[in-house]
């Protein structure tokens, strides 16, 4: 695996850090995007005490022409593409009749459009690699919940567009698949993890999950997974 090259979109904190310190140590070649540069800059720095080959680059996914410039700076950095994890996500939790029209489009176009514009940024690079197209769902795209009319309409979504992309793109060797996790001990929606969350998946736990779908035989592939807690109280 050594030199494959990873591109995490969301990689500053939680889910994203967390797989990518689990390919840098495991000899992958990783670029990690965010929206602000001193985020960027501060888990580039934490990421290079692992291994030297990974790269920050700031990049809004709801901006189709950042996500085409990030693209452009890893192939400049590293000379090409073997997979991307379209990470990049947000949720607001709030009654349908609460929810305002800013707050539906500003999940939409980050967990759903950016999902999209990641994909088209970096197709033709992973057309040449014969690449992995990772998207992270959630289990909240296939259970609905209160106060989850926006965040689950996304999640939804996500999964209908990954599964209908492995069809379209399996014809170019390129894997497409979807992860759903349920609950991640990370940051997410104003938590913050302690010992309470031991019973969570955790974020290295993605990233070996992540690293098990790019070690595997390239003739076959999990299109969708649904990734739980062994808590037994919790669906």
């Amino acid at each position: 695996m050594e030199n494959k090259v990873i591109y995490i979109t969301g990689g500053t904190k939680g889910i994203g850090f967390g797989i990518a310190e689990i390919l840098l140590k495991n000899g992958y070649f990783v670029a990690i995007s965010g929206r602000k540069d001193e985020d960027v800059k501060r888990a580039e720095s934490q990421l290079s005490e692992i291994s030297p080959n990974v790269l920050g680059v700031v990049s809004n996914v709801k901006n189709y022409n950042d996500e085409e410039n990030a693209v452009k700076q890893i192939i400049d950095k590293f000379g090409k593409l073997d997979g991307v994890i379209a990470n990049a996500g947000l949720g607001i939790f709030k009654p349908v009749d609460e929810l305002s029209a800013e707050e539906w489009n500003d999940m939409i176009d980050t967990n759903l459009t950016g999902v999209f514009y990641t994909l088209k940024a970096s197709v033709d690079e992973l057309k040449k690699s014969e690449g992995y197209y990772i998207t992270i769902s959630s289990l909240a795209g296939a259970n609905f919940f209160e106060r989850g009319s926006g965040y689950n309409a996304t999640k939804f979504g996500v999964v209908g567009f990954t599964q209908a992309a492995m069809i379209d793109l399996r014809k170019y060797n390129i894997k497409v698949c979807t992860i759903m996790p349920g609950s991640v001990a990370t940051n997410f929606n104003g938590n913050v993890p302690s010992e309470k969350d031991a019973w969570k998946i955790q974020p290295e736990d993605m990233g070996n999950l992540v690293l098990d779908i790019l070690r595997m035989n390239p003739r076959v592939l999990p299109s969708k997974i649904e990734f739980r807690a062994t808590r037994p109280d919790i669906k």
